[in-house]
């Protein structure tokens, strides 16, 4: 299984034919930087390509009611002042001769990417799209779109492949209102949009684009608004959206589909969005991502108008479509003040209908009903009354910048300049050769390793080996010494970056030694920050100095404990909630807040993690260490873990941990005491923005 990648250059045709400022940004040139991207990349060539073919009518009318098809068919042969004329009846929108064509391709794009995932074809894909799609509504284009693409998919993947619970991440800079009026009502449908709002006064000027639109009738809750008041937010703003708000509400629904509206006036230097997070962060937000629903996912393009962060930004996407480890993010983890108000507040609006935040205390009582805005598509637009800030928010920003301004230029430049530099970073930053490596006692033929992990012969010269060992009595017998060899040498071609990750097989009682050689190691050869995560109670070394160097997290613990800012203690949660909760909500934010450049993580013979859950930890602590992470587990448990983890760290997703069960009220209260002593120095932890006294 692999990539797909849906295009059709007919796509390109549809184009703005008089002067209008507002629509003038979605051009052709759109797809075209994208595509010169990728093939330069070399991705195109490694995705499974499929041409776009044309959407039926009875495709469309699965959202759209047959007048409004019927009117967007006619617009082919309208000339252009009946275009114009036409336009001006939709916000934001312009007609073309070939637009009918267009956004029926973008249509069918999206479903044949449905179709290739749905039935095993491929794992996930991309689909390159023009028009975009999440502003459209049953009978109304809107905001450059004009049929709703993503909503198209996902009703069409309930009706002809049997999906019964479908999340739609929208990050677009814009909130998607067509997608949520449509679905509004839907339990069956997740649908999360992050999206700039400034308290209403940006496009679209919804009332029900606030966090306090939660759905309607059996849809409440299923619609998840995060609005954000501020620009300029970036990286860990993101991240933190996702580890607080989307992921939790994510595996408690458990989606069998997911898709993105992914739009990319989010991104750094788009003028729509003004935005600071960089190309990468979409990585990391798709490898969020890829441990739900089986790792079936189907991005869809929308927006995204700076045509260089647009190209970078769809590229970064499909390498981690494509199982690719996802560069470390740039810039300072600590969320803005704005952002985690919003993060607030939407917890908040969602607590009454989500155990997952409900069970972690923070929240208010749910909202009346009738304090749910909403109004039938197509109506004309209310006036806003924007919420008033929350009491320990900033004063609102000023208006955003114009290009005639001279800060807009200084900004502006200094865009160019990062979007330079990321670019000739990422274009050199070559994959290792070998994804995965494996150090194991003896070659054994029952494991179930994939073919492409490498089993490693090779050993550190044996002085050096010997040197090591001597501290550890423990590491004296030949089976250990040999292990102890191997995996030297696997740590050195790690920072080589001749391969990406790893895992070893050590005879249990060297498990220890091993471990404390291979940190020590690490760090004499340059290793800048480790984090080393046990799957059970594995004491520190006393000696570890807490200098910022490692960062130790020991899950398995007796009890909560808080012993330094650099090692924490962690009781093995009861529940497959609980243990969703100290990994989005602590271990995660620890570790992106900490930003290490090695990840080990231990799983000896009482580690008490089951193999979904091992495996998860695993694949999600990929993310903040661009890839390197060696796993030491002791041999006895090997045949039990090596399959699966060898195809979590070569980019697979992993099992399922089953139904959701809702955190114990022990596990809770954990947590909660452990975040509270941890927040000030780990900025990465805050939900919630910090009360001005």
């Amino acid at each position: 299984m692999g990539t797909a990648l849906v295009y059709h250059e007919a796509m390109t045709a549809a184009r703005l034919l008089w002067d209008d400022p507002e629509c003038a940004i979605e051009r052709p040139e759109r797809l075209a930087a994208v595509l010169e991207r990728l093939r330069e990349r070399g991705l195109e060539q490694r995705c499974l390509g499929l041409q776009a073919r044309e959407a039926s009518e009875a495709e469309l009318h699965l959202v759209h009611s047959p007048e409004y098809v019927a009117l967007v068919r006619g617009t082919q042969a309208l000339d252009t002042p009946e275009l114009r004329a036409l336009s001006a009846k939709f916000d934001a929108v312009y007609f073309h001769p070939a637009t009918f064509h267009c956004a029926r391709l973008a249509v069918g794009a999206a479903l044949q990417l449905v179709d290739a995932v749905l039935t095993g074809t491929v794992r996930n894909g991309l689909a390159l799209v023009r028009p975009p799609g999440h502003h459209s509504q049953r009978a109304a284009a809107n905001g450059f779109c004009v049929f709703n693409n993503v909503a198209i998919a996902a009703r069409h993947a309930m009706q002809t492949h049997g999906v019964r619970r479908v999340l739609i991440v929208d990050w677009d800079i814009h909130h998607g209102q067509g997608t949520q009026y449509i679905f509004e009502d839907d339990p069956s449908v997740l649908y999360f949009s992050w999206h700039r709002y400034e308290f209403g006064r940006f496009w679209p000027h919804l009332r029900e684009s606030d966090v306090d639109s939660v759905g309607r009738g059996l849809g409440r809750g299923f619609t998840v608004n995060l609005p954000w008041n501020q620009v300029g937010l970036g990286n860990a703003d993101y991240v933190a959206a996702f580890l607080h708000v989307l992921l939790p509400l994510a595996f408690e629904f458990n989606p069998e589909l997911i898709l993105i509206s992914a739009g990319f006036d989010s991104a750094i230097g788009d003028p729509e969005g003004q935005m600071q997070a960089t190309p990468e962060c979409f990585a990391h937000l798709t490898q969020l991502l890829q441990p739900l629903a089986r790792g079936r996912i189907c991005a869809v393009l929308e927006g995204g108008y700076h045509l260089e962060s647009l190209a970078q930004s769809v590229c970064m996407t499909l390498q981690a479509l494509l199982g690719d480890p996802a560069p470390p993010l740039s810039g300072n983890m600590e969320p803005h003040c704005s952002a985690l108000e919003s993060i607030e507040r939407v917890r908040a609006s969602h607590a009454p209908h989500w155990a997952s935040i409900q069970a972690e205390g923070q929240g208010a009582s749910a909202q009346p009903e009738d304090s749910v805005v909403g109004r039938e598509p197509n109506c004309p637009l209310e006036p806003i009354a924007p919420l008033g800030p929350h009491p320990c928010s900033p004063p609102p920003n000023p208006l955003p910048l114009l290009p005639g301004d001279p800060e807009f230029k200084e900004t502006e430049a200094s865009t160019e300049a990062t979007l330079s530099s990321l670019r000739n970073q990422l274009h050199f930053h070559l994959l290792p050769p070998v994804r995965v490596a494996a150090v194991l006692a003896v070659s054994d033929a029952t494991l179930d390793l994939p073919p492409d992990v490498l089993c490693q012969e090779d050993s550190a010269p044996a002085e050096e080996t010997q040197t090591w060992a001597r501290r550890h009595a423990a590491l004296a017998q030949d089976m250990a010494l040999g292990t102890l060899g191997k995996l030297l040498c696997l740590l050195d071609w790690i920072r080589a970056e001749q391969v990406s990750s790893g895992f070893a097989a050590i005879p249990g009682p060297a498990l220890v030694a091993t471990l404390d050689v291979a940190v020590r190691s690490s760090l004499a050869h340059g290793s800048q920050r480790l984090l080393c995560v046990t799957g059970e109670q594995l004491d520190r070394p006393l000696d570890l100095a807490d200098d910022g160097r490692t960062l130790w997290l020991q899950l398995g613990a007796e009890e909560a404990a808080v012993p330094s800012m650099f090692h924490v203690s962690i009781p093995m949660p009861e529940t497959a909630g609980g243990f969703l909760s100290y990994l989005f909500t602590l271990v995660l934010p620890l570790a992106y807040s900490f930003r290490p450049d090695l990840v080990l993580v231990v799983l000896g013979p009482a580690h008490g993690l089951q193999a979904p859950q091992a495996a998860l930890l695993v694949a999600l602590l990929q993310g903040p260490v661009g890839g390197r992470v060696v796993v030491l587990m002791e041999e006895v448990s090997t045949a039990q873990l090596a399959g699966v983890l060898a195809r979590v760290l070569r980019g697979d997703s992993p099992p399922s941990l089953g139904p959701f069960s809702a955190p114990s009220p022990e596990d809770t209260q954990a947590l909660k005491g452990l975040r509270q002593q941890l927040e000030p120095q780990w900025k990465m932890l805050q939900v919630a923005a910090p009360v001005k006294r």
